[in-house]
């Protein structure tokens, strides 16, 4: 079972005609990589859809629903820090850079969408790279192009309390709560030299940075509520700019 498509906001369920004027197109970017020995390998996938397609089914003004469409959502990026557990696939940073510059650029080009502009839903750290290079192309072409991604002030980092509570609240049924364990616990930035050199594996044996055993749904769902008005508030500035052009 693949990320929750929501009917309504979901591009790859329409009509070609059905598309409508002026739409904006909403990307999830995610990752397939392991996230410990309790959370699914498209954690990430799973989250930033289900942000995106929250934000399409109540858009910013002067959009209406039904104008903010999700695309299918990018299951691979750029994930070479869990190399070595199984399971991880990773395209590299240049490929998703590539991949992110032609998407957008079919989207938002004559005969193409045409979307009017483009919000990246980045729910992957290690896709940060490649999305930022690509959006300074982008917009250095004059595309209405911008990107959010997850922020938890004082969250863990990886398959920990954070990332756990929001798998129990939006696909709790794959998540193997009895073998949740603490990995990592230290503060990322003192772990980033180890990360940079060895990966995960050299600072978390088990894949996890952080403590999952006391996540939850009900603090997942005030999480997913946090991220979902904050990547409201992102897509509301790019819509300002793009109509005011």
């Amino acid at each position: 079972m693949g990320p929750k498509v929501v009917s309504g906001t979901a591009l790859g369920g329409m009509i070609s005609t059905d598309v409508p004027d002026d739409a904006v197109l909403l990307v999830p970017v995610g990752s397939t990589e392991q996230h410990g020995p309790h959370l699914p390998l498209d954690t990430d996938t799973r989250i930033a859809a289900a942000i995106a397609h929250a934000v399409a089914l109540d858009p910013p003004k002067p959009l209406r629903r039904g104008q903010a469409l999700v695309a299918p959502a990018l299951p691979v990026g750029s994930s070479g820090e869990h190399a070595g557990f199984p399971g991880t696939l990773s395209i590299g940073s240049a490929a998703l850079e590539l991949v992110l510059l032609e998407l957008v650029r079919s989207a938002t080009s004559p005969g193409g969408g045409p979307f009017r502009a483009v919000l990246i839903i980045n729910g992957h750290g290690g896709n940060a790279g490649p999305v930022v290079s690509a959006l300074r192309t982008l917009e250095g072409e004059g595309r209405h192009v911008s990107a959010w991604a997850p922020h938890v002030e004082g969250g863990d980092a990886h398959a920990g309390f954070t990332e756990t509570s929001l798998g129990l609240h939006l696909f709790g049924d794959l998540v193997r709560t009895e073998a949740s364990e603490p990995g990592a616990l230290r503060p990322v930035a003192e772990l980033m030299a180890q990360l940079r050199t060895g990966g995960v594996a050299a600072v978390a044996p088990n894949g996890v940075l952080g403590d999952p055993t006391r996540a939850n749904a009900q603090e997942g769902a005030a999480l997913f509520a946090h991220l979902v008005l904050s990547a409201h508030g992102a897509l509301a500035a790019l819509v300002k700019a793009a109509w005011r052009s």
